[in-house]
């Protein structure tokens, strides 16, 4: 039996890409994913490839009231929420000179402050049954900048930041924080962040498959791992970029920067 039998699992996020891959695969393992994204449509969509028991809500995790709606919603109904997977977010690759200011605050707004919200909302009752696992969907950009990005990476880092600060507080609750760090998805994420297609295809040598990070992200709940860096072969210089940030941007600003 899989470790995620009937555990209750929240995904934002979740009408498309690496959150619709994810219910699937959790379902399949036995777990009741509740779906939630703002399009209830995208959502049905999602849901015909399900099989078994699942939910799907609508909602804007922009808006505090509806996050508080949806967890009191399935809180009442299942009695608890075993772990919630923030996955919702989106990114636009421009320059800093051309990004409006609202493009700044709307993108912070559901990449950061949803994730902070939703957190809000579920962790309570997990801190409460000393049990629980929060999944941040983060990314390569929260630990390394590149041009075109500035909006976005500002975003990633403060998800990290801010996950990496939660797991210190949480150490010894039994509630786990777990960071996932991506590198690029071949998802409709890019649809949006690069409509010319231009950085999908300077890059498409490197691009990750989404069935395999929702497999990675899947086993990170069964083995409640703290963070998963992707792909794997990407840690080791990871680490080398924390030893020398500005050395590293120095030489590899031709290979980093390819939007």
């Amino acid at each position: 039996m899989s470790t995620l039998q009937d555990k209750v699992i929240v995904i934002t996020g979740a009408s498309s890409g690496i959150g619709a891959l994810c219910a699937q695969l959790l379902s399949a393992k036995g777990a009741i994913p509740i779906l939630t994204a703002r399009s209830q449509e995208r959502l049905k969509q999602v849901s015909a490839g399900i099989s078994g028991r699942h939910e799907l809500i609508p909602l804007d995790v922009t808006r505090q009231e509806q996050v508080e709606a949806v967890a009191a919603r399935v809180l009442g109904e299942y009695g608890r929420v075993d772990i919630l997977l923030n996955n919702a977010g989106y990114g636009k690759f421009e320059y800093f000179n051309e990004t409006d200011l609202s493009e700044f605050e709307q993108m912070m707004d559901v990449n950061y402050m949803g994730v902070v919200r939703c957190i809000k909302a579920f962790l309570p009752q997990m801190t409460e049954r000393n049990d629980g696992q929060i999944v941040n969907v983060a990314s390569m950009a929260g630990k390394i900048g590149t041009a075109k990005s500035a909006s976005y990476t500002a975003t990633k880092h403060a998800l990290l930041g801010f996950s990496n600060a939660l797991r210190q507080e949480l150490r010894g609750s039994g509630v786990t924080v777990t960071t996932i760090n991506p590198g690029p998805i071949d998802t409709p994420f890019f649809e949006l962040a690069d409509p010319s297609g231009g950085y999908v295809r300077n890059i498409s040598w490197f691009m990750l498959k989404p069935d395999k990070v929702a497999q990675h992200i899947v086993r990170a709940m069964e083995l409640r791992k703290e963070e998963v860096n992707l792909p794997q072969w990407v840690s080791p210089f990871l680490k080398l970029y924390q030893l020398a940030p500005r050395l590293i941007d120095r030489l590899g600003h031709g290979v980093m920067n390819k939007k």
